[in-house]
């Protein structure tokens, strides 16, 4: 009995304090968040163009023009289309994040055809993909530079930023420090583009859902936040099973083009969220 009080007494003081301890840890991790978002230069707002029945050239400049270091753009692989054509819309989309949080398989899930995808042999560390599609009577060209994310590929990110109208921060639900690293992605990203729509994924959903919901709970808050400083909308995916995927491209492509968008915004754990 005398040892067992002792024991008792123990359990109960850690029941008492363990609770105060977990808001501790949430309000020095919402602090250090507010740090690190506060330093991060505010994104200019973006002017976006209005789709007509009869639309003219796109104001940017073609994918495959020269860079600004001086040497010449790998271009996007196509066989579907002449680019020439007058009615076609041509835009360039970035998308940034560490390797390993599944860029490429996202990609590949949007494309739908793998024969569609080929790695610049010029440029190694860039890839590139692209898709045709109409809407509202027009044919939209997107070209799709990927940074794969290695260190050595991080030189490439002003080719693959310059002259892009929607720019995609990739990171792995499951993995924090991916998060973390958007910081780096962000700022780096805005010194060669100032205007392009930002926007923040979270990969893999299908395995974030195994993840304790207390733990679902603090990196949802965590990516919120981020989305909320960079000014972007967040968007959790999972190319595995197609969530969020085609979505995401519509949503810029309603952003750009002034089209009506229904999406509802999700903040519910355990669902896919969707913050805008």
């Amino acid at each position: 009995m005398t040892q067992f009080c002792p024991n008792l007494v123990k359990i109960n003081l850690r029941r008492r304090f363990q609770p105060r301890v977990l808001i501790l840890r949430r309000c020095i991790r919402g602090f250090w968040d507010r740090f690190l978002i506060s330093s991060l230069p505010k994104p200019m707002k973006h002017r976006y163009r209005i789709i007509t029945d009869t639309p003219s050239a796109p104001s940017h400049p073609p994918p495959h023009s020269a860079s600004s270091r001086g040497g010449a753009a790998p271009v996007c692989h196509h066989g579907h289309h002449d680019r020439k054509d007058s009615d076609l819309v041509q835009l360039k989309i970035s998308l940034l994040g560490d390797a390993q949080t599944g860029k490429t398989s996202f990609l590949m899930k949007y494309i739908g055809d793998e024969n569609e995808f080929e790695q610049d042999n010029q440029e190694k560390g860039l890839n590139l993909m692209d898709k045709t599609f109409f809407v509202s009577g027009a044919r939209i060209y997107y070209c799709i530079w990927e940074v794969d994310g290695v260190d050595k590929s991080r030189d490439h990110i002003p080719l693959a930023c310059k002259d892009s109208v929607a720019i995609l921060f990739m990171f792995d639900l499951t993995s924090r420090c991916t998060l973390n690293n958007i910081v780096n992605w962000y700022q780096e990203a805005r010194k060669w583009n100032q205007t392009a729509i930002p926007i923040l994924i979270g990969t893999k959903f299908d395995d974030f859902i195994e993840l304790p919901l207390d733990l679902q709970w603090t990196i949802a808050s965590q990516a919120r936040a981020y989305a909320k400083a960079i000014n972007a909308t967040l968007f959790f995916s999972s190319a595995t099973y197609n969530i969020n995927v085609s979505k995401i491209f519509k949503f810029i492509t309603a952003k750009l083009f002034d089209l009506p968008w229904t999406v509802e915004r999700n903040l519910n754990i355990g669902e896919p969220i969707i913050d805008f």
